[in-house]
Order: structure tokens, then C-alpha cells, then sequence
């Protein structure tokens, strides 16, 4: 029997199978979510949750007691509980291939391939008997999914240790079921019958069906569907029916249950290959091994130090002569034409070249793990799969089309597919091994057809603050107000009016050093307008704390102003006498007294004056780049100070991540398109 009348006509739900295995999902649910929450502070993946709410609910522990074992999982129940986790298992399994990505193995090198025999060793070099094989598959088979939801948890997902360990895993993955189809033939004859062949030469064969033919029947019905949309259902039902053929046709597969591990070894009791015991002590071992991975990998991996080497990267410090590296952050095509523009302010020459990193940053959906691809910039002639695809490709023809035309400019395209809350390790990650000097991030608002600012979306504002705290270079916040030009010019015919607020500090030098590039366009025109503190300035004492519920060492520094202003006279002066006789640049000072402006700000990482210039309230035809100079590990030994206008200057987590304070007020440059 299946459904029931209900209680109120006499009926007991338990004695039907459909209420039976309702209760038994609700307690599966309940004691998973309940272990994931207690053991979220030891950092533990998922996976060790749900095993131990096995081993609760199992005969172990409340299993122990007959009344709860025959009323809530009596025998009549196994065969459709079974039936359903072999159905949710098919599908997993089918996931996890989709999440794989082949090409990941190639790009990671022979250290992957190393890594993945070393574990494997011990099923190759040993005796091949039956349970000698299925214990090696068993301690040496690595979960990739599990392995990723880990990684990811600890955020090396996109380091080079997570890219290594993930490839390690897929191959390792893919060795352990290969073994695993000998260990089942072996476990049925201890003989190389004549039926155990047949079923490794019927799995190849099932294989390369897979590979020949499901694989562009699956390309050809993602071909057919239209850009943008999603694909059909009759589709999705021919896929997921697919699935379920590829299923029955594999059966040994479908008398398992678990993940990886507990597959194999699900394998090995049910071909009688593992007893009980060592069935238990097995499940124990798996467990252990997964838990203590999370705190032990947080404890050992560092990854800060292998960042102190190296040299702080700024557009100040970049070399007159040599390439100039930017690294450009993209969320939709429409970023694209400001950026551009922007690029081809910045001048590039013969002698000093530019060399642009394009990172299209997308949210992460519906995969296990992140995902940072390198496109090749020629056009392969394939039509995009879906609307992702098509905007990376939008994008990176727009770019192409300006390096062919610009001259001395190089793109890089690249994308950048994780989750908004870590993302900005995916940038900070580029611009460390690209040595990129400069990062143009997109401000959170765009603009209005009335001209006012608009939030397109939360998340975007929440990346630009992670990568002004932790960028291994300097940072510029680009705020589009205008700037993205109707028309396509020659590079020596675009003329802007570029406008350099300067109030004193690090940020506003390297803000300088970026516009004085520019000002070598002939097509640009500069103001440099200085604002010089009154009698009646407010005055402010610069000091950096750390924040003590970080049970930190509080840490602070003193601003030596007479130091900064000795930095600023001695830029400024070299400046002034190299553009003397350039008509084109002119410089002006202000004395000006505090007015209150950081008192009240609604964009604190574009300073105070920044800040105004890009709210709704002042309604001007331009675009706006915020610039802070990055800090680096050199503060620690001879600290910057902080400009006058940003008194918390406060000292970086990591050494090799620097920029963890507030920008200043007055590290502003204006662009604006000349009429």
C-alpha cells in the first residue's frame, strides 16, 4: 500500500510507504542540517555531516533500539528508500561529469599527473587480489565534488594548490572507476573469466558510445537552441531519460549508494568482498580522513607568504620606457565603450606599449566549482550556447576591434566565473600573476536617462571594496558618466579634457602619474587643480588601528605630514618643470578650508569628493576614475602615510595584500569628452 485514508479514518501513515518515506526524508534533512550546523565552526565539508547523520539514524546509534528501527526504517521500507537514493545517486553522478573539465588538465601541467599516480601506487604495486584492490581504490579515491565544495568552503578554489588538487582529482577520479570496474570483475570469478572480459570490453564500448555519439547529439541540441534562451523541455527530458538509460545499461552502479568513497565501499560489501567490520571500519576511516582535511589544510597552507617577494606595483613606479599593464574588470557589454575610451587616453607608444588583461567577471550558477577561462582572441566561427557565452564573445570582439585599430595595444581576454562573495580573489589572483600595476574596476551605479545614478547591482559594490582591501597593485574605480563616445575616431584625433583634483597623499600621486600619461596624447588636454589647506583647515591625525575583535595586536601609525608634503612638493616640482612649455596642461592651486564633506558620504571607497561627483545630485556629463596607490608590504617597515583627508589608514591582513583602507578624498580624475 501506498497512500493512506488518514489517521482521523483509522489509518496508521507508517504502515504506507509513501508517508513512511516522507518521515524518513524529513529526519534525514533535519539531523544533516542540524550536524552541518554544529560543525561549521571545524570548518568540516558537507559530506562528513551526512555521513555521520548515517551513522546516527543507522543502526549504530538509534538504530540500536528495535521499536525505532522497525517503526521508523522497517525492512518493507529499504527497497524503496534504496530505490530513491540509487535514482538521487544516477544524477549526482551525472552532475559531477557535467562540473568536470577535461582541459583543466593540460593547463595545470605534469604536476597533477604526478599527483594522481602517487595516490594510485598502491593498487598497482601490490598483490592483486580482490580486497587488497578494492581497499586501494577505496583510501585512495579522491571525491571531486566533494574535494571542490571544500576548496571553495576554504577559498583556495582558485589558487594554484585548489587548481593542482582539482585536476589531481579529476584524474585520480577517473583511475579509481576504472579500477573499480576490474575489482567488481575480479570480485565475481577470482579468474579473468570469460564474463569479466565482456564486461570491461561492454564498458569501453559504452564509453566511447558516450563520447562519439551522445556528446554531439547533446552539442547539436544546444546548437539549435536560440541565444539567450533556455533550453527546451523536451529536451531536458530526453537528457535526463538519457541519463537514466545510461544507468540502467551501467546496473552494477545502481546497487550503490553514498559518495564516492561510500560507493566504493558499498561495492565492496555488497560483492561480498568486505565484511561488516571491515565494511564499518572502512566508513570510519573515510570519515576521519575528510574531517580533519579542513583544519588541517587551513593550518599549514599560507598563502600570504609566498607574496612578500614581491615588489609593490603602481603606475608611479612603472617604468616610462616600459609596458604598461592594466587589467580591466568587465560585468556587461556596457562597461565596455568607457573602458575602451579610457584605454586609449592612456597612451599608448612604441616605447611604452600597453598591455590590457580583460577579466569578464560572471556569477557563478550551477556548477560545483569556479571557473577562470583564457580565451583565444581569434574568432573561431562557433555560434555562442547561451547568453553568457555570447556576452563573453560581444565583449571580447569589442576589445579585439580596438587592438587592431589602436596600435601598441595588446588584449588579453579572460573570464572569471565564481561566486560575487569571491571574486575578488579571482582578480586579485590575475593582477598577481599577470604583474599587472593598474586594476579599472566598474562603479556599482550606472547611469540614468535623466542623468542621475542608479544601482544595477549590490554585489558589484561589495567586489570593488574586496579589491580595493586586497589588490596586489593599485586600484581605480571607473564611475561612467558620459564618457563612452558615439563615435570612432584615429587614436591621434580623439581629443579629452582630463581635470586632476589633487589634495596630497599617495593616492593622489599615483593618480598624477596616471594623468601625466595621458598628457602626453595629443589629443589630450590636462588641469591639475591643487587644493592647499587654509588657516581655518580642519586638522586631522592620522592613525591606523587594527580592529580588535580580530584578537589582533591594535597597531597604530602615525601620519607624518611633513613627510607627505615633502613627497608632494617633490612630485609636483618634477612634474611642473617637464610640462613647463606644454600648452596643453595647465595647473592651478586653491586655498580651501575643511567644508564637512566626510561627514556625510554614501560611497565611502570613493572618498568624499568622489563621492559627491558621482551622486544623482551633481548632474554633469562626465566619467569619473578614483585612483588609491597600493601600499604593500613595505609599510610595514616604512609605513606611507595616509593622505591628509583619510586618517584611517589601517594596515593590511596579509602582507602581500595591502590597500585594506579607505581611500582619501581628493584622489580624483575627471574625464571628459572634448566638444
Amino acid at each position: 500500500m501506498i497512500t493512506t485514508n488518514g489517521i482521523w479514518q483509522g489509518d496508521n501513515p507508517l504502515d504506507y510507504s509513501l508517508p513512511l518515506f516522507i518521515l524518513q526524508l524529513t529526519l534525514v534533512v533535519v539531523t544533516t542540517r542540524i550536524l552541518v550546523f554544529a560543525l561549521k565552526p571545524l570548518r568540516q565539508p558537507r559530506v562528513i555531516s551526512e555521513i555521520l547523520g548515517g551513522i546516527i539514524l543507522g543502526p549504530s546509534v538509534l538504530g540500536r533500539s528495535s521499536k525505532f528501527a522497525e517503526t521508523v526504517f522497517p525492512l518493507r521500507s529499504v527497497m524503496v528508500l534504496e530505490t530513491m537514493a540509487n535514482v538521487g545517486l544516477l544524477y549526482f553522478l551525472f552532475l559531477v561529469g557535467v562540473e568536470m573539465d577535461i582541459g583543466v588538465i593540460k593547463r595545470t601541467g605534469k604536476q597533477a599527473r604526478w599527483f594522481a599516480f602517487l595516490l594510485h601506487q598502491s593498487t598497482e604495486f601490490v598483490k592483486l587480489s580482490t580486497f587488497i584492490l578494492f581497499l586501494g581504490v577505496a583510501l585512495s579515491v579522491t571525491a571531486f565534488p566533494v574535494l571542490a565544495r571544500i576548496l571553495a568552503e576554504l577559498k583556495l578554489l582558485n589558487t594554484e594548490i585548489g587548481k593542482i588538487a582539482m585536476s589531481s582529482a579529476l584524474i585520480n577520479d577517473m583511475c579509481a572507476w576504472v579500477l573499480l570496474a576490474f575489482a567488481i570483475a575480479l570480485a565475481e570469478n577470482e579468474a579473468m573469466s570469460l564474463a569479466s572480459i565482456w564486461v570491461i570490453l561492454s564498458s569501453g564500448v559504452f564509453v566511447v558510445f558516450c563520447v562519439y555519439v551522445v556528446r554531439p547529439l547533446i552539442s547539436w541540441m544546444i546548437r539549435r537552441t536560440p541565444e539567450g534562451e533556455s533550453i527546451s523541455e523536451f529536451s531536458i527530458c530526453l537528457i535526463l531519460t538519457g541519463v537514466m538509460i545510461s544507468g540502467s545499461y551501467s546496473w552494477l552502479l545502481m546497487n550503490t549508494k553514498g559518495l564516492v568513497e561510500m560507493i566504493v565501499l558499498n561495492v565492496g560489501k555488497d560483492q561480498k568482498v568486505l565484511d561488516d567490520k571491515s565494511f564499518a571500519i572502512m566508513v570510519i576511516v573515510a570519515v576521519v580522513m575528510t574531517s580533519i582535511i579542513g583544519p588541517l589544510v587551513t593550518n599549514i597552507y599560507k598563502p600570504g607568504r609566498k607574496s612578500v617577494s614581491y615588489k609593490r606595483r603602481t603606475i608611479q613606479r612603472t617604468k616610462p620606457e616600459g609596458e604598461f599593464r592594466i587589467m580591466v574588470c568587465v560585468h556587461t557589454p556596457r562597461n565596455v565603450p568607457t573602458i575602451i575610451n579610457l584605454l586609449e587616453a592612456s597612451y599608448p607608444t612604441k616605447k611604452s606599449p600597453i598591455c590590457a588583461y580583460v577579466l569578464h567577471l560572471v556569477e557563478l550558477t550551477g556548477r560545483a566549482s569556479a571557473m577562470l577561462i583564457v580565451h583565444n582572441t581569434r574568432k573561431t566561427g562557433r555560434p555562442a550556447l547561451n547568453r553568457t557565452q555570447a556576452q563573453s564573445d560581444h565583449i571580447i570582439n569589442a576589445f579585439e576591434n580596438f587592438e587592431q585599430h589602436a596600435g601598441f595595444v595588446s588584449v588579453n581576454p579572460l573570464t572569471a566565473i565564481s561566486p560575487y562573495s569571491t571574486m575578488h580573489e579571482d582578480i586579485c589572483n590575475v593582477a598577481l600573476d599577470k604583474r599587472v600595476a593598474f586594476i579599472i574596476v566598474p562603479f556599482h551605479k550606472q547611469q540614468t536617462v535623466d542623468g542621475g545614478m542608479e544601482a544595477t547591482n549590490p554585489a558589484f559594490r561589495t567586489i570593488n571594496q574586496n579589491v580595493l582591501a586586497n589588490a596586489p597593485c593599485s586600484v581605480g574605480i571607473l564611475v561612467d558618466r558620459g564618457l563612452n563616445g558615439s563615435t570612432r575616431l584615429a587614436g591621434n584625433q580623439v581629443a579629452h579634457h582630463v581635470a586632476l583634483l589633487f589634495f596630497g597623499g599617495p593616492d593622489d600621486r599615483e593618480a598624477l602619474a596616471y594623468a601625466w600619461r595621458m598628457s602626453e596624447h595629443q589629443g589630450t588636454n590636462l588641469t591639475v587643480m591643487r587644493f592647499l589647506p587654509g588657516e581655518h583647515a580642519f586638522e586631522t591625525t592620522g592613525s591606523a588601528r587594527r580592529n580588535p575583535s580580530s584578537r589582533r595586536e591594535i597597531l597604530s601609525v602615525e601620519t607624518n605630514d611633513e613627510k607627505e608634503q615633502q613627497l608632494d612638493e617633490e612630485y609636483l616640482n618634477e612634474f611642473k618643470s617637464r610640462t613647463m612649455n606644454d600648452s596643453s596642461i595647465i595647473y592651478t592651486e586653491r586655498v580651501v578650508n575643511h567644508a564637512g564633506l566626510t561627514d556625510w558620504s554614501e560611497c565611502p571607497e570613493l572618498g568624499a569628493i568622489g563621492d559627491l561627483l558621482a551622486s544623482s545630485d551633481f548632474a554633469a556629463s562626465y566619467s569619473l576614475l578614483v585612483v588609491q596607490q597600493y601600499v604593500g608590504i613595505e609599510a610595514l617597515v616604512d609605513p606611507t602615510p595616509g593622505t591628509p583627508d583619510s586618517p584611517t589608514h589601517q594596515q593590511p591582513e596579509q602582507l602581500d595584500l595591502g590597500n585594506r583602507r579607505p581611500p582619501p578624498a581628493g584622489h580624483a580624475h575627471v574625464f571628459q569628452p572634448q566638444p
